[in-house]
């Protein structure tokens, strides 16, 4: 039987919060679309799950397809609401437009540079699932210092075990 988990609360951003991110480079537009950044206070628990604590630390809120991810700022820390998200943006992904006129999935290092390209792109979350999710996409974009993550968990997590099938060979 699975616990039920806590509701987290939503709210807007402050003005110091919006001002912040404008003052980071952040285009007013990426604050609102695709759906408009939201703030919760909690913490993060060991299994990376958000946790609402009424008096908790401030992150701000990103809604994605199947989940919430949050992110701490300050810290660069990650957690979201049920485990579901593999990157900030993730449906970029499979959005044909996104490869459109020969342009590429752009791949973020940080939420703040994610942003600051009007949510052009991801940001992954967690690098284990890069192989699956991201293995049919026709063009990547990367930012420079995660490629050597990208070189290590591009590839299948596990490979069948293979074995050879010789040809019989009759004599002459």
């Amino acid at each position: 039987m699975m616990a039920s988990r806590s509701e987290v609360w939503l709210v807007c951003p402050e003005q110091a919060e919006l001002a912040w991110l404008v003052r980071q480079g952040v285009p007013t537009t990426a604050l609102v679309r695709p759906t408009a950044i939201m703030l919760a206070t909690g913490s993060k628990t060991h299994d990376g799950l958000f946790e609402h604590a009424e008096h908790g630390e401030r992150w701000i809120a990103f809604e994605q397809e199947d989940d919430f991810v949050f992110w701490h700022a300050g810290r660069n820390a990650f957690a979201t609401y049920s485990n579901r998200a593999f990157a900030l943006g993730e449906e970029a992904i499979d959005n044909p437009g996104t490869y459109a006129f020969e342009r590429a999935l752009n791949i973020f290092a940080s939420p703040l540079d994610w942003l600051r390209a009007g949510r052009d792109g991801i940001v992954v979350l967690d690098w284990s699932w890069a192989f699956d999710r991201l293995r049919d996409a026709p063009r990547i974009a990367i930012a420079e210092g995660l490629l050597p993550l990208y070189k290590r968990h591009m590839r299948p997590a596990r490979m069948p075990e293979l074995f050879v099938i010789s040809r019989n060979r009759q004599a002459a």
